[in-house]
């Protein structure tokens, strides 16, 4: 049985000319074709429907953050229960505190607008989170138990997954449950939707290390310096931050394999920059030339409780190499400057004035620049790379973002959808099906114009031409290099 929507009686929305979306309302994936093209996938439109499907006392909602921090996740957690509160007068929310273990675990809170007032403003998830923990029998037992309706799952691709089995699991028993998806990855790798909320402002943020890396550099003699940046798989934050930079020379991503030695090299081209400007600034994503430092440390791959590969430290990697080249080859006097954020390491350095090795434990901070010392850094264990972009509060952008996620989470659990996700496609939100945005992982296409855009900016070499790694590794199809080769980068 369906009711009038309450919004009806939101003065709030009086003024609305249109208050309701229609179902017939649908979104294409795709909004450019050819002439006698398929008719593609469509998506049902996000919005207020004219009916709901629960009536607002009836409903009892859950809100859980599962995975990494991300700058915004406080405001879909606010917004959520703004909403429920606001919009459609639901006052029985559930916080679960821990991620999905939280459901088993009885670690809950109470979710009122004056309890989240203010979480927007602060960086990190109220609720706290976890990797891993996911139990679909346990979890929908809970929901079961504590008589859940609405459930809102908020996390990355890992945590999408599980939400499409505890979806299932709810269909398997018949349960009336709404479940709903909103995607979460500060690395903007989540398919179908156009971007994912705290990228924007990791971007932003990035920019502090850039001019820092750039400022560093321009005040020394071959200045070199490396910032690293987040990207597990996707180089989006490297590769928007360099284009928003203009200071970056280069920049090093997952989806575009490098090579160090020979004729169109990196090597080659910090030479070149060196002799051209004076000093060299290169971006490189996390995820980038993962195979040379697994191959130089001998190292075994080895994940987190999430699933995720644990990477090595490329950039610590590309430093030491990089000294070694024009120190030891060239025999070139170089100032090399690295820029990441790391946690407490192992120190092994050699200075220029020490003989032999020291070894210290210390607190590294933010911001780690090393000025003409080979340097190799040890951790204690085996970590992930910590940013201070994760854990900020989200920008302006990001705040609205994640409010009309929330909404539209909200708006399609109260019309009685479920096992959806939500999220803008082609600037249009959207009810998507949970197992489409987990199918395939949002990377950067090298034969797509926002990578020729970067390259034009740069001036850097593709990597691609003659680089053995290709011949190795088939992650770019032929199409793709046989494009980048023949390009001729001479502008936008």
């Amino acid at each position: 049985m369906l009711y009038p929507n309450p919004l009806q009686q939101n003065l709030a929305y009086a003024i609305v000319k249109t208050n309701f979306v229609s179902p017939e309302d649908v979104v294409a994936q795709k909004i450019v074709i050819q002439k006698g093209s398929p008719r593609g996938v469509h998506f049902q439109r996000a919005g207020p429907r004219e009916k709901v499907y629960f009536k607002s006392e009836e409903v009892h909602a859950c809100i859980v953050t599962c995975g990494g921090l991300c700058p915004g996740i406080n405001t879909v957690i606010r917004e959520i229960v703004c909403g429920l509160n606001y919009m459609y007068g639901v006052h029985d929310i559930l916080g679960i505190e821990g991620g999905y273990r939280g459901f088993y675990s009885k670690n809950t809170i109470r979710l009122t607008p004056k309890v989240v007032n203010d979480i927007h403003k602060r960086g990190g998830t109220f609720l706290r989170t976890s990797r891993g923990g996911h139990d679909t029998n346990k979890i929908v037992d809970n929901i079961q138990d504590r008589g859940i309706n609405q459930v809102y799952i908020i996390g990355g691709d890992g945590t999408q997954k599980g939400a499409a089995l505890i979806y299932k699991e709810v269909e398997r028993r018949g349960l009336q449950v709404a479940v709903a998806g909103i995607p979460k990855t500060i690395d903007n790798d989540i398919a179908v939707i156009d971007k994912s909320f705290g990228f924007d402002t990791a971007v932003e943020e990035a920019q502090r290390a850039i001019n820092a890396a750039h400022v560093e550099v321009e005040s020394v003699e071959n200045g070199v310096g490396i910032v690293k940046l987040m990207g597990r798989y996707s180089g989006f934050i490297a590769m928007f931050a360099t284009l928003a930079s203009r200071d970056v020379d280069c920049c090093l991503i997952p989806e575009s394999p490098f090579y160090l030695e020979g004729q169109g090299g990196l090597f080659e081209f910090i030479e070149q920059r060196l002799k051209e400007n004076g000093h060299i600034v290169i971006v490189l994503a996390e995820g980038a030339g993962q195979e040379y430092v697994a191959q130089s440390m001998h190292a075994v791959s080895e994940k987190d409780a999430s699933g995720n590969r644990l990477l090595l430290d490329v950039g610590l990697w590309l430093t030491q190499k990089i000294k070694d080249h024009f120190t030891n080859v060239r025999k070139m006097a170089i100032n090399m400057k690295y820029i990441g954020d790391l946690s407490t390491k192992r120190i092994i350095g050699r200075g220029s004035e020490s003989r032999g090795l020291y070894i210290l434990d210390i607190e590294v901070p933010k911001y780690v620049a090393c000025s003409g010392v080979v340097i190799v850094f040890e951790s204690h264990c085996h970590q992930n790379p910590t940013y201070m972009i994760r854990a900020i509060p989200s920008n302006a952008s990001d705040n609205i973002y994640c409010t009309l996620l929330a909404h539209s989470a909200v708006h399609g659990a109260m019309a009685g959808y479920t096992g959806f996700t939500v999220g803008p496609v082609n600037s249009r939100h959207a009810f998507i099906p949970i197992d489409r945005v987990t199918e395939t992982t949002n990377t950067v296409k090298l034969s797509d114009r926002m990578w020729a855009r970067l390259l034009a900016s740069t001036n850097q070499p593709s990597f691609l031409k003659g680089s053995t790694v290709m011949q190795e590794k088939e992650k770019v199809d032929k199409g793709s290099i046989d494009i980048i080769d023949s390009m001729k980068i001479t502008s936008i």
